[in-house]
């Protein structure tokens, strides 16, 4: 019996999200960390989170790149149009994980068979002092998903319309991303990745190359795309000309022009097709600054928006808008979320 079709499926690392206000300034200086950083934990991090936890205040909340983007869209999407995969371990934060994903009606297919039963569901805490926020990530049983599990759930895969995967998961499980990139490719399916970190761009290199030629939409912002400029030694600083760049490397699916996208905060979106000289500049929702609560999910909010609008058959110009809405939505909540009830899109005057 065939399963249900999905309009995408997404891969990544589900994390879960531990933000707190308290004592930020003793904790950051404890931890040696920047109050706008990323800092991947090591033994000597492993201890914030039970500090971060001790807040009465904390705001536990589903996170994860390309969680928080599956999340997105199938906030905009009908209900059961989205389904997400990733690794948990056995415990109550991949419960939570669940109800917040059961919340905006996401399917997910958690693999927690392949974990070892001390190993928790990823974390990251989220250090707050004044609008800054300092992620401190745990990877934990998220980094130990398998391809093994995707094979497991193929009649998903080859019953969902397109294909999303976060940047992380190439520190994670390569086989897996190829194996959906490859499976695009051959089957004329939308396969799409975010870069999500400059040192996914430095460090990652080469399983980011590996995966290049199948992108059909490449997204990131400006720090992003200037980290991959650098990585590959290129002679181009403007996000303009990096853009562009990322639109035109070699493709294997001929049948579909590569878009490239770049987000710049409060500075217009860029956006680039294969073979076409012009890249277009789409000026951001404008936002009370006092509304703003939360900038750290904005360009996963952006990235689903934008992919909603790929779901729903729209055109470019009206994607860009769409992601820049949910992203100027997203940014008003406590974490990474979105807002209930509901909201509905409203194009850009």
């Amino acid at each position: 019996m065939p399963s249900h079709q999905y309009q995408l499926l997404c891969l990544e690392n589900p994390i879960l999200d531990i933000i707190s206000k308290k004592d930020g300034r003793a904790l950051l200086d404890e931890y040696a960390l920047d109050p706008n950083g990323f800092t991947m934990a090591d033994d000597k991090h492993k201890s914030i989170y039970d500090k971060l936890l001790s807040d009465p205040n904390a705001v536990l909340t589903a996170g994860g790149a390309a969680q928080n983007t599956a999340r997105g869209v199938q906030y905009i999407l009908e209900p059961d149009s989205v389904v997400y995969f990733g690794c948990v371990g056995n415990d109550e934060y991949a419960e939570k994980l669940q109800e917040a994903n059961k919340k905006v009606g996401l399917k997910v297919f958690y693999d927690h068979q392949r974990v070892d039963e001390k190993e928790p569901t990823g974390r990251c805490g989220v250090v707050v002092t004044d609008h800054n926020r300092s992620l401190v990530t745990d990877l934990a049983a998220a980094n130990c998903y398998k391809v093994e599990h995707l094979k497991e759930h193929w009649d998903v895969v080859e019953n969902s319309k397109a294909y999303f995967v976060g940047g992380y998961h190439l520190t994670v499980c390569v086989p897996a991303v190829m194996a959906l990139a490859e499976d695009a490719a051959k089957n004329n399916k939308p396969f799409a990745l975010s870069l999500n970190a400059p040192f996914i761009c430095q460090f990652f290199k080469d399983p980011l190359d590996q995966t290049a030629p199948y992108w059909d939409y490449i997204v990131g912002n400006e720090t992003e795309a200037v980290a991959y400029a650098e990585a590959h030694s290129l002679d181009l600083t403007a996000p303009q000309e990096i853009v562009k760049h990322l639109a035109n490397l070699p493709k294997k699916n001929s049948q579909r022009k590569r878009v490239a996208i770049i987000t710049q905060g409060t500075e217009p979106t860029l956006v680039a097709v294969q073979g076409e000289d012009e890249v277009k500049s789409y000026p951001v929702h404008p936002i009370d600054k006092t509304k703003i609560e939360d900038t750290t999910g904005a360009g996963d909010a952006f990235a689903a928006g934008f992919f909603a609008g790929i779901a729903k058959g729209e055109s470019l110009e009206k994607c860009v808008d769409m992601g820049q809405w949910l992203a100027a939505v997203g940014i008003q909540e406590q974490g990474p979320g979105y807002p209930f009830p509901k909201q509905t899109y409203t194009a850009s005057s």
